[in-house]
């Protein structure tokens, strides 16, 4: 009998490799052309006009761009998972239909390419004097994420974007018993706390009409770096944490959760400490308030990198390090490569402590610096994402283990009662 071969119309369609290529090399060509037209339009505004806009501009698209690159990392942590024997869909009590690591790197693909398609279009029509049309393009992006996330249709991943919304309400609102994913997702935004402030500062300026001016350049104005609310904005992350932290010794009466509550409350004094600079003199604040700044940046990046390490990661004394030489039931993603365990202590102490660029007065006030230390600091939570969800899956698996051995105890003991002594 002959063997059924490919019809021609199969043969006729692409293979998925010519499509992969075909898709990248339109991603090159997009890519290309956005960075073409940007550099155009930014060359053709004057020198001293130049500078004040492309803040303006980093301003508003910088937040995006941000959630992009988390984005892009958050489907590099679920392959990961998937490549090792730690299921986070268990962890995360998903259902069936929870996004995988390419589905959500289509995510980050499209918001890759519509954030900065966005961000150009304000800077050519900026430069080519259609203000006002320039001024609408944040404003658009803004709703139009905003409109995807709250779409309550099935679809555009329907439950997995309610999901996500149910989450930052339970985090906003603690009145429940946290989750894992409660707890998870608040710490992720104690490394967007950045983020979050440059929103406030972006949303402000389009309520108050401020767009494509500099006006919000002046002291006083209600969107400027003295305003009250960016500190506040800073601070709720950490707030919300230190909730579900009482919240939880409220439902467990564990002391444990008092000590992180700790951890969080020491970041207050920080972010309080570091916006007083802006209202009070500036020699009170050099004899007076930048040592009390200093002091508790030093408590809150020590008691953090304290806490990553021994509680949050297990590594208590690093001593876990040493024993995966040992044959062991519980899982390690990655097993028997120690050198990574060293680099995220290290680099993770490093991190902690990238607050010390505010030392700098010339570092302090480059936005380019700044982003750079916002993004190191993303990337640090995206490493401490692994350890993380490892940490509780291994709490997972030693709690199985300890339910599967019971019983066989029992049976035991039920068993000697029929023999004769």
């Amino acid at each position: 009998m002959k063997s059924i071969t490919n019809s021609p119309i199969q043969s006729a369609l692409p293979s998925p490799i010519f499509l992969w290529r075909f898709k990248v090399l339109l991603f090159l060509i997009w890519g290309f052309t956005c960075c073409k037209i940007g550099w155009d339009s930014v060359m053709r505004m004057d020198a001293n006009l130049r500078n004040l806009f492309l803040y303006e501009a980093f301003l508003y698209y910088n937040p995006l761009l941000l959630v992009t690159m988390m984005v892009w990392l958050w489907g590099v942590n679920l392959w990961v998972f998937m490549q090792s024997t730690v299921s986070y869909a268990k962890i995360f009590d998903l259902d069936q239909d929870h996004l995988t690591h390419k589905e959500i790197w289509k995510c980050s693909t499209w918001m890759t390419i519509i954030v900065p398609t966005s961000m150009t279009a304000y800077i050519y029509l900026y430069s080519h004097g259609e203000v006002s049309l320039a001024a609408s393009q944040p404003v658009l992006l803004y709703i139009f994420v905003a409109i995807i996330l709250l779409f309550p249709f099935d679809i555009l991943y329907l439950s997995s974007r309610y999901f996500f919304l149910r989450t930052l309400w339970r985090i906003a609102l603690p009145v429940q018993a946290i989750s894992f994913p409660d707890f998870f997702v608040a710490d992720i935004l104690t490394s967007m706390a950045k983020v979050f402030s440059d929103l406030e500062r972006s949303v402000c300026r389009m309520v108050n009409r401020q767009v494509a001016t500099v006006a919000w350049l002046e002291a006083d104005s209600v969107c400027g770096s003295h305003s009250v609310a960016i500190p506040i904005v800073l601070v709720l992350p950490y707030m919300w944490r230190l909730l579900q932290c009482i919240r939880q010794y409220k439902d467990t009466k564990e002391k444990t959760c008092l000590f992180n509550a700790l951890k969080y409350s020491t970041a207050v004094p920080v972010i309080f400490l570091s916006a007083l600079k802006y209202h009070v003199l500036p020699e009170k604040w050099t004899t007076t308030y930048r040592r009390l700044w200093l002091l508790s940046s030093v408590v809150n990046s020590l008691y953090s990198f304290y806490w990553d390490v021994t509680r949050d990661w297990d590594l208590s004394g690093f001593s876990r390090i040493f024993k995966f030489s040992k044959s062991s039931p519980i899982s390690n993603l990655f097993y028997g490569r120690q050198w990574i365990y060293f680099w995220a202590i290290g680099s993770n102490f490093i991190l902690r402590c990238s607050w010390t660029y505010k030392l700098s007065a010339h570092l302090r006030h480059n936005y380019l610096t700044v982003f750079t230390i916002t993004v190191m600091e993303m990337l640090r939570r995206f490493q401490w994402v692994f350890f993380r969800v490892e940490n509780e899956w291994n709490k997972m698996t030693r709690s199985n283990i300890q339910l599967t051995e019971i019983p066989r105890e029992d049976e035991k003991l039920l068993s000697s009662n029929t023999h004769d002594v």
